[in-house]
């Protein structure tokens, strides 16, 4: 039986957040965003270079963005997760204030989709540079559509909109359009639009495919399912025998993380219940099995890698409890995982305004308040986990 107390407490740090980034017009800082600072002229154009200022600006202990000139910017996954957790508010509460705060962000993702293109698809409001290359401020990528995309089909699910089905068809249709490493053995989607060398990262091309997916089950359109499938046996058959994912399968990617295995097993999770598809069941449960025994301390504190704990990442934080929540219907173990995680992360990573912390290393901790990597995924985790908690009450 679960606390009353401990739900109280959750559903007040919801609240906490909430006010939070509404107070903030959804803007705040971004781990990557130190490429928005004014002494990026001082790079010289120079990727490597690009890359040690955003590195310098994300991993300082201080803050040093107000000193660069790196201001507080709107995010489009940030809105996406925000309208996402509003509509799951909304199914537990009844308050329709949350239908039209869902509604506003939707809007304004609408609003402010990636321009260029003619189909629905976003990106960051600032340049990136990485080992991957270099990413202009808007080019659409693969992972953040298609989460985004996920909250035009809640919405469609709940308020029975079909113009949010049309947004959601659209990005499918974007996806569609994406070059692909072809293989013997599934397809790898690119992680933007622009990349045309294929890719080998999983995490992306398995959430186009849930998204894909999930979308087929309300179109005609079976290029959909395909593709999902193509998507899905790319990345199923190259699950480590562990159960693990590489983060990519370019030898300069083969790390195993929180957040990215999460994704994973979400995405794989909702191609399942959307297709029927039981192909990679058996992977579903072995990834589960692995990140339940590999990813989390006794207390709750979630590790980074599954090799070791540091830093202790806020989008670890939330994506923990998102994905455990959202595994409690067919592994009851992981909402008390979930609610463990969850009670760590108040404790110790709340800041008394509402904020979550971006990281904690071993002897300082990152108060900086990031808008999409800690508050925004977290809200939605955290709704996710009350609503699951709600329902085991019952």
């Amino acid at each position: 039986m679960i606390n009353n107390n401990i739900k109280s407490e959750i559903l007040e740090s919801i609240g906490k957040i909430e006010r939070w980034i509404e107070s903030h017009d959804y803007k705040g800082y971004e781990p990557f965003d130190g490429l928005s600072s004014f002494i990026r002229p001082l790079t010289f154009g120079n990727l490597f270079l690009e890359r040690v200022l955003m590195q310098l600006i994300r991993r300082s202990p201080v803050n040093l963005r107000p000193l660069l000139g790196v201001k507080p910017l709107d995010s489009t996954i940030g809105r996406g997760y925000m309208a996402w957790g509003y509509l799951i508010m909304l199914k537990k509460t009844g308050d329709m204030s949350y239908r039209l705060k869902a509604k506003n962000c939707l809007e304004w993702l609408i609003e402010n989709k990636s321009p260029g293109y003619e189909e629905y698809s976003w990106g960051k409001h600032f340049d990136f540079a990485s080992r991957g290359g270099r990413y202009p401020k808007f080019e659409p990528i693969t992972i953040w559509t298609s989460l985004i995309g996920m909250a035009f089909l809640e919405a469609y699910e709940m308020l029975g909109e079909d113009r949010y089905l049309d947004i959601a068809d659209s990005v499918c249709r974007w996806i569609l359009n994406l070059s692909r490493n072809s293989t013997k053995t599934g397809s790898c989607l690119s992680y933007t639009a622009t990349c045309k060398n294929g890719s080998t990262i999983h995490n992306h091309n398995m959430w186009a495919a849930g998204f894909l997916a999930k979308t087929h089950k309300y179109s005609s359109n079976s290029e959909y399912l395909e593709t999902a499938r193509n998507a899905m046996e790319y990345s199923c058959t190259r699950q480590l025998p562990d159960g693990s994912w590489y983060y990519g399968e370019d030898p300069k990617f083969h790390w195993i993380d929180n957040f990215h295995t999460g994704y994973n097993l979400d995405s794989l999770k909702c191609y399942i219940e959307s297709t029927g598809d039981k192909t990679y069941l058996g992977h579903l449960r072995r990834g589960l099995d692995f990140y339940i025994n590999n990813f989390f301390e006794e207390n709750g504190r979630p590790k980074y890698y599954h090799n070791e704990t540091y830093p202790v990442d806020s989008q670890c934080i939330s994506q923990s409890i998102d994905t455990l929540a959202n595994f409690s219907d067919i592994e009851s173990s992981t909402l008390q995982l979930a609610l463990k995680v969850a009670q760590w992360a108040i404790d110790n990573m709340q800041h008394d305004k509402g904020f979550f912390y971006y990281r904690q290393y071993p002897l300082v901790k990152v108060k900086t308040p990031m808008l999409h990597w800690a508050q925004a995924t977290t809200y939605k985790a955290l709704a996710i986990l009350f609503i699951k908690l709600e329902m085991e009450h019952k």
